[in-house]
């Protein structure tokens, strides 16, 4: 089981959102930093052990930059996501492009910036080398398995997914990018996402640590560092039970002593790119309750809606929810709840048990630090929220200001003039 915590008492949040305009984002930031220090001593006993943390979770400054101060790096997939790493401080080799169907002035910026290229197909080589006029000394290759894993309902069959070079493709990869004078070299793959058995993630050590061996048999090339990619999961519903991190780091660390040091290939760098487990736990998105109504069904609607977070909507996610100042009531009551976009789907519980629900309630919906805000939209012409962060003395920091009318208008035209490209 696992426990869900607001950040604040009842009351405090209540004030808050009374205070605030809602739907608002809030973050925990001792509760951050506590969680990904943790994560690090975990992984203590891996040579050059890093997270790069995976920015599109939540491309927050500060946030990226509370974590930069951890140690932590960054996973990028976009020239935004490239230029705010830099903007919050992280340089060099603390960063991480992943590529995937990667525009040429991306990798330019990357290769620019000193960061490490993660290349997703074998033409990328090619395409890299013809995007920055040279090629890197240091290089990493994404692995796709194909039949020999399988993925799950999130990131899908290997065999179906679009990412990764195939294992007939990968020791070329690795001999052409010698050729072509890379000295420094990483293997990377990401096969789950949101995992909760840990067993996947010491498989998935397995398979990484044996591929290092192949390929320096077979195309004499050292692998340098093994980024594992992140998938690791949260427990989304109260009866979830969270990863056993401990447990995986001890079957990770017997594996390297097995494969990597037996074969003497040790030092091999371990990386992770985790975002969720990081900071999802530890966001919230607080809501008050526009209306309660009586149909086929009985509706809470909020108002916020799945333009705020659309993992429910996409995913048929669970996202636990708390009405606020009614934790000693029984949840008897079932609803679904929604919010007002012209969608069906825009819905954050199907059928969900609750305490009476009346207009003017405040709700909160847990576990929303990590792909919540960052996937949001504008359908329907709906406004971005603000994000606060709840500082470790107490106070409450705005940290993305709420987008505005104007915002959204201006990059529109309205006088029909033409443009001239």
């Amino acid at each position: 089981m696992s426990e869900k915590k607001l950040p604040l008492g009842h009351g405090e949040l209540l004030e808050l959102a009374h205070r605030l305009p809602t739907p608002f984002y809030l973050y925990d930031e001792r509760a951050i930093v506590d969680n990904a220090r943790r994560f690090v001593r975990l992984f203590d006993w891996a040579p050059g052990f890093t997270n790069y943390f995976a920015v599109k979770a939540c491309p927050n400054p500060t946030i990226i930059k509370l974590l930069g101060e951890e140690g932590f790096g960054t996973d990028c997939s976009s020239l935004p996501e490239l230029l705010i790493s830099k903007a919050c401080g992280i340089s060099g080799e603390r960063i991480m492009l992943s590529s995937n169907d990667t525009p040429p002035d991306e990798f330019k910026a990357a290769y620019e910036m000193g960061a490490i290229i993660n290349l997703d197909d074998i033409t990328h080589i090619e395409a890299l080398e013809r995007a920055i006029g040279t090629f890197p000394k240091t290089i990493s290759f994404r692995y796709n398995p194909g039949p020999e894993r399988t993925g799950n309902a999130i990131i899908g069959n290997p065999v179906e997914a679009k990412y990764g070079v195939t294992s007939s493709q990968v020791i070329d990869c690795y001999k052409m990018a010698k050729a072509k004078g890379a000295e420094r070299f990483g293997l990377h793959t990401m096969v789950a996402s949101n995992e909760l058995d840990g067993s996947y993630i010491i498989e998935t050590a397995r398979m990484l640590f044996s591929l290092a061996l192949r390929i320096w048999k077979e195309a004499g090339v050292r692998i340098d560092f093994i980024d594992m990619g992140g998938g690791i999961g949260i427990p989304y519903r109260p009866e979830d039970e969270p990863m056993d991190l401990k447990a995986v780091s001890d079957g990770m660390r017997s594996l390297y002593d097995q494969i990597i040091r037996a074969n003497g290939l040790d030092p091999v760098e371990i990386y992770f790119e985790c975002g969720r487990v990081i900071t999802g736990p530890y966001g919230y998105l607080v809501s008050e309750v526009l209306h309660v109504t009586s149909k086929y069904k009985e509706y809470v609607g909020l108002d916020a809606s799945m333009a705020n977070l659309m993992r429910p909507a996409l995913y048929g996610s669970y996202h636990h929810i708390t009405v606020l100042g009614k934790d000693k009531q029984r949840a008897d009551h079932r609803y679904d709840v929604t919010g007002s976009l012209c969608e069906n789907n825009d819905k954050f519980a199907i059928d969900r048990l609750l305490p009476k629900v009346v207009p003017g309630d405040v709700v909160v919906i847990h576990d929303a630090g990590a792909h919540g805000h960052a996937m949001g939209f504008n359908y329907n012409a709906k406004l971005r929220s603000s994000e606060y962060l709840l500082r470790r003395d107490g106070s409450v920091d705005m940290i993305r200001r709420a987008q505005t009318y104007d915002d959204y208008v201006a990059t529109l035209r309205f006088d029909g003039a033409p443009v001239t490209l």
